[in-house]
């Protein structure tokens, strides 16, 4: 029984080696392929990844082409991961590209400029800041375009005498550049650029648009007699800084136009700040002042003049900055008379001091030496960006705390302070007219208050909306914020 019983066990562990030796299968091996993204959605599985960058290179020859590249990419939101796994269910490397391409654009390899600009909100007293980007295949083209809208602004044989450290010593009157650059934080990084964004390979075309930004086409204006560059400018809506910029036969505001010439009218928008500060030494006349006398026999109202009034000029030096050809800050120096200014003398009725000012002669609301940092013209503003008709003349160069003047008779309507204007008086000089004077570091005078010509009403400062320390002056005529130019009154 013993030897049945072992013999058995031995057949059973026979039997158990062949079915579990010989009759084993071996495992099927994983497989690994690659799965598609595009912005986290799947796109499908691939056998390779090479072959659908290569796949996406061969159908990106239009692009090749319109660029000038050698090879083209898959979109910024792709990506591919590996995937191991047992199932051989794959797409065609066909079938992915197609929902790719319908999806998002196809890159190539370039250079993202990103420009930040600064600005203040007026309405919230906030800054602001913008960000933009600009693409290039080159960064060169970036660089030549900057120094395109350099020289536009600065001029090109001053900003080449500037580099080449050339300029003309000031011996009496000159200028000469301090200091050149772009005021913009702007960064640049190597990067993919989709095909569907602007890619600038032309630095004149992106020139163009650093000037004009979007609206670069303009209108035309044919020159009729009697026209100059200030009325032409004026009538439409640019400043003469602009039409001079483009218009390349135009090189000052003194040149005379001929009827039938062809002007091109664009308003420019930079979009970034080219700063130029200056020294600058130049000889001003200085505007005399009228003095008035009160005779007793004389009946109020009946003026006579019985000394003629002359300018002086004097030799004055200042600091200037400049943000795309536009003043924006004027800091004095020094101030030498080379001409002392002979007062205009004008005997009036009586010494009672009448609210009624003139209609016909006016006063300057500033100390001598100063300079038009910007006119009664159409600009872009240097401080919100916005395109406006700057209503009065912004005078700067006699010094932060210097005298702000009356320039007529007349009976303070208002003093105090705006959110633009800062401090401010305005006089009503009941005789159809009212002046305003803003920006002042403090005011002198209270509402209600008589004020005769050339009395101080206040001092120069740079309160309100302002670049730097100067007067914005204004005249109303018929009403209130009915502004005129007030260089006519002169």
């Amino acid at each position: 029984m013993k030897k049945i019983g072992i013999g058995l066990m031995i057949f059973i562990t026979f039997a158990l080696v062949f079915v579990l030796g010989f009759g084993y299968k071996t495992a099927p091996e994983p497989n690994n392929y690659y799965e598609v993204y595009l912005n986290d959605d799947s796109l499908g599985i691939i056998r390779s990844e090479a072959e659908l960058e290569d796949y996406i290179d061969e159908n990106g020859a239009y692009y090749k082409n319109k660029f000038d590249v050698d090879k083209v990419y898959s979109p910024k939101g792709l990506q591919i991961r590996k995937l191991t796994t047992y199932s051989g269910n794959v797409s065609s490397v066909s079938e992915v590209y197609k929902k790719i391409s319908k999806e998002e654009p196809l890159t190539i390899k370039g250079y993202e400029f990103i420009i930040k600009k600064t600005s203040q909100d007026n309405s919230e007293s906030e800054e602001k800041v913008k960000t933009q980007s600009i693409y290039v295949l080159d960064k060169d083209v970036f660089k030549s375009a900057v120094e395109t809208l350099i020289n536009t602004f600065v001029g090109s044989d001053e900003y080449k005498a500037y580099i080449d450290d050339n300029q003309v010593k000031i011996e009496t009157t000159g200028e000469n550049i301090e200091d050149v650059y772009v005021s913009e934080d702007i960064t640049v990084r190597e990067t993919n650029i989709p095909v569907n964004e602007t890619i600038y390979t032309d630095d004149t075309e992106l020139a163009n648009y650093l000037l004009y930004g979007e609206k670069q086409t303009g209108s035309e204006y044919v020159v009729q007699a009697g026209d100059t560059i200030e009325n032409v400018a004026f009538n439409n809506k640019i400043s003469p800084e602009e039409l001079i910029i483009s218009n390349t036969e135009l090189t000052s505001t003194t040149n005379l136009l001929y009827p039938g010439q062809k002007l091109r009218i664009v308003e420019t928008n930079p979009q970034i700040s080219v700063v130029e500060e200056s020294y600058v030494v130049q000889d001003i006349e200085s505007q005399y002042t009228t003095e008035e006398r009160y005779d007793d026999n004389t009946v109020i109202g009946q003026d006579k003049v019985v000394q003629e009034g002359e300018n002086g000029l004097e030799r004055v030096a200042q600091r200037v900055r400049k943000v795309n050809g536009i003043i924006s800050y004027v800091d004095p120096q020094s101030k030498t008379v080379l001409k002392e200014p002979v007062s205009r003398i004008i005997v009036k009725g009586n010494k009672y001091i009448p609210d009624v000012g003139s209609t016909t002669s006016w006063g300057w609301p500033t100390d001598s030496g100063w300079t038009l940092s910007s006119g009664y013209v159409w600009r872009t503003n240097p401080v919100t960006g916005s395109r406006e008709l700057h209503g009065g003349l912004d005078i700067s160069g006699t010094g932060y705390g210097s005298n702000v003047y009356a320039t007529n008779n007349g009976r303070v309507k208002e003093a105090g302070y705006h959110y633009s204007y800062g401090n401010h008086v305005i006089i009503d000089h009941n005789n159809g007219y009212l002046t305003l004077y803003a920006h002042m570091s403090r005011i002198n005078v209270k509402v209600g208050q008589v004020v005769a010509r050339g009395d101080v009403i206040g001092f120069v400062g740079m309160t309100g909306v302002a670049t730097g320390p100067h007067v914005h002056y204004e005249i109303w005529k018929g009403c209130d914020y009915c502004r005129i130019n007030p260089m006519s009154m002169y």
